[in-house]
């Protein structure tokens, strides 16, 4: 009586257990609270975007002023930093030698031209005796073949006073063009020889030139820009080793011919004005390049945009107070802000503060 009895109560409480968890699994949990965002209406406002290159100037045309003769430097006929023009003279390496071997040279070539004059006389009496059968051939074939060998003579006696010319002329370097000489690395007294040591260097004046290099997929924008008719006027800037602006603009005028293999990028090269001489070749600045982001545009702050497997995205609010992701394309980065260039549109609003509790289609409460 007592087990039996036991046995119904377990059967009861286990029922109730049952109809206890049904009826818990059927009721819906609450809904979570709204997050508390805060947001920002998209703009557009003007804007001047640029893109800043390392960059070095250089001159339109630079030389190395070396020795071309051995000997010992007798004169340096401009001071270190002085302007020249071309054909200035610069330097004086001793010339007694080369002129004592252009004289030898010259003396040489005298006397092949005498003996050449000589023979030529001779062949001409021998062919008229030829002629009247009064002299025998081979004597007219010995002045026929001496005349050609004082002709050789005379040639090598040419190409001689030529060479001691040329050595003569090297004894004395002048500029090739005209421009800024360097501080020289020798002094009178210095003994040289061809090709060392350095002379000086010398840079041409005028405009000068500035490069850089560009990462091969920024290849089609310059391209464009290389091939435009026309750009804005200051499309090209730089700014100076001490942060000012250099006040004239520049223009883009050459590309490299081919990527390089080993860095993947390409060689540019832009052209600035220099009539004050504030460039100075070899100087490092900043080439600054106004890109497609100017004029009104969208601007956003950088805090709104989250990234996500090479994606930028925004949570935007809809008129129900839900949010929903929406894939961006940036443009550049002002600041604490940054350029939208497609993705959203003026007017809506984004979520700036509370971005890490939210998901596609959570509801928002605005603050």
């Amino acid at each position: 009586m007592t087990k039996h009895f036991l046995s119904h109560i377990i059967r009861f409480s286990a029922l109730g257990a049952a109809f206890f968890a049904c009826s818990g699994s059927n009721q819906t949990p609450p809904p979570p609270p709204p997050v508390a965002v805060t947001v920002y209406s998209v703009a557009a406002k003007p804007v001047i975007a640029i893109d800043t290159y390392p960059a070095t100037v250089v001159a339109l045309n630079e030389v190395e002023i070396r020795p071309q003769v051995s000997g010992y430097i007798t004169n340096i006929f401009v001071k270190d930093g002085q302007e020249v023009t071309k054909g200035q003279r610069l330097y004086e390496i001793d010339r007694s030698k080369y002129q004592a071997a252009k004289n030898q040279a010259s003396a040489a070539l005298a006397s092949a031209t005498a003996n050449l004059a000589r023979v030529k006389k001779d062949v001409d009496r021998y062919e008229r005796l030829d002629q009247n059968e009064a002299i025998a051939k081979q004597v007219l074939d010995n002045a026929k073949a001496e005349l050609l060998v004082a002709e050789a003579q005379v040639q090598a006696a040419e190409a001689q006073i030529a060479a001691a010319n040329t050595d003569l002329s090297y004894s004395l370097i002048t500029a090739p063009f005209s421009g800024k000489i360097g501080i020289s690395q020798v002094r009178v007294g210095a003994q040289v020889s061809p090709g060392q040591p350095l002379l000086n260097t010398l840079s041409s004046g005028g405009p000068v030139q500035v490069d850089f290099v560009i990462p091969e997929r920024e290849i089609p924008r310059f391209t464009r820009l290389m091939n435009a008719t026309e750009t804005p006027d200051s499309l090209f800037t730089l700014q100076l080793g001490d942060g000012s602006k250099y006040p004239t603009p520049g223009k883009l005028v050459s590309m490299d011919r081919a990527v390089g293999r080993q860095s993947g990028t390409l060689n540019m090269r832009v052209e600035f004005p220099n009539t004050e001489g504030m460039l100075v070749p070899g100087m490092t600045v900043n080439l600054q390049v106004m890109n497609q982001d100017f004029g009104n545009q969208l601007v956003i702050p950088y805090k709104a945009v989250t990234e996500q497997m090479g994606e930028y995205y925004v949570y935007v609010v809809a008129a129900d107070s839900t949010v929903t992701q929406q894939v961006l394309q940036l443009g550049t980065v002002l600041g604490a802000e940054v350029v939208v260039r497609s993705g959203i549109e003026a007017g809506q609003k984004i979520v700036v503060e509370g971005i890490q509790k939210l998901r596609q289609g959570a509801k928002v409460q605005i603050q």
